[in-house]
């Protein structure tokens, strides 16, 4: 189907609930969707919006609004896999922005191309995933990132990143500080194995095997295990609304990691590779702190996962923040431990 050039409508005043998981009712000044590179410059050149600053939206699952955006809002669905390159050990598979995070890690497995099964059912698009740097069971997008393809706001040049200029750090990345707002992210590469290397030594995933009686899993294996454990512990956006874990697991030099581990001895951790640093689950300390289950009028932290704050219904964005903030002051207070939060606030 032949990628259309035509500029897309643009809407005014729009109501935003639907494109995110809080389901939280704020307003864009202007809205538009793009299925197209070539459509989203046909937008920019008719210089009607180049006055505002231009949000790009994927699964809206890592956003807070806490306000109505002056700007335009742009949802990105450029879609569509391609495999660009090929040899005896691995592939390079092109994705689509726009394509769903899932849906890439499904095809994938599908095709036995190991490496990105560790993050299945993680929500979002796949141009957020390096944006963020998303991870989970000791597995990051920058392990198998190759480069992606991004439209220069101000040039309408589409520049090429590789590994390196992404800065790729925990939950972080160029495109969330001095990138932010400049380039749109068209699609992303990632070099997949033929040969799987499988990880099972982080989170649950061999204790869910082991009850399983799966002596040697397949990449298809550690997805369904991964997809069961993610469902077990955090909330379905679509039954409840929430952005997952809202905060990041703090990272601390070793003696701050020693004062901690003599004090709570039973207190999980994980060591950062290449670094003495030890990472702790901000949860561990959200839930001792006493948050978990706390709920005021619609807003609250989830009943079982205390690193997921949530939306009963009409909570507003500031009320969630207001919550997030209290328990920030209050993990430091007693933990002398400082949460960042991972989801984006607008």
């Amino acid at each position: 189907m032949p990628k259309s050039n035509k500029a897309p409508q643009v809407f005014e005043n729009y109501s935003l609930k639907e494109y995110n998981t809080f389901g939280i009712d704020a307003r864009a000044q202007y809205f538009t969707i793009i299925s197209s590179l070539e459509s989203y410059v046909a937008l920019l050149k008719t210089g009607l919006y180049s006055h505002l600053p231009h949000l790009f939206l994927g699964g809206g699952s890592n956003i807070l609004c806490t306000k109505h955006i002056d700007a335009l809002v742009v949802k990105n669905e450029i879609k569509g896999f391609e495999l660009i390159q090929e040899d005896d050990e691995s592939v390079i598979l092109r994705s689509g922005a726009g394509e769903l995070w899932d849906d890439l890690v499904s095809y994938a497995v599908q095709h036995n191309w190991s490496g990105i099964e560790n993050l299945a059912l993680i929500p979002g698009t796949v141009g957020a995933a390096p944006m963020q740097n998303i991870g989970a069971y000791g597995v990051e997008i920058k392990d198998t990132f190759d480069h992606l393809e991004a439209l220069n706001l101000e040039t309408l040049a589409v520049e090429r990143f590789e590994k390196s200029q992404c800065q790729f750090g925990y939950r972080e990345s160029y495109f969330k500080h001095e990138g932010k707002g400049k380039y749109l992210i068209s699609t992303v590469c990632f070099k997949l194995n033929k040969k799987p290397t499988i990880q099972t030594s982080y989170g649950a995933i061999q204790t869910v095997l082991d009850s399983k009686g799966i002596t040697n899993p397949t990449i298809s294996d550690i997805s369904k295990v991964v997809i069961e454990i993610r469902k077990s512990k955090l909330p379905d956006p679509k039954e409840i609304g929430n952005s997952g874990s809202f905060f990041k697991n703090p990272t601390v030099p070793s003696h701050v990691a020693e004062r901690i581990l003599n004090a709570y001895p039973g207190i999980p951790n994980y060591p950062v590779t290449g670094s003495s640093d030890i990472k702790f689950p901000a949860g561990w300390f959200i839930e001792q702190a006493g948050w978990k289950g706390f709920r005021d009028g619609d807003a609250g932290v989830h009943v079982h996962q205390a690193l997921v704050l949530v939306n009963y219904g009409d909570a507003t964005g500031k009320e969630i923040l207001a919550i997030a903030e209290k328990i920030k002051a209050s993990v430091n207070e007693k933990f002398g431990i400082s949460l960042e939060t991972e989801v984006n606030i607008y």
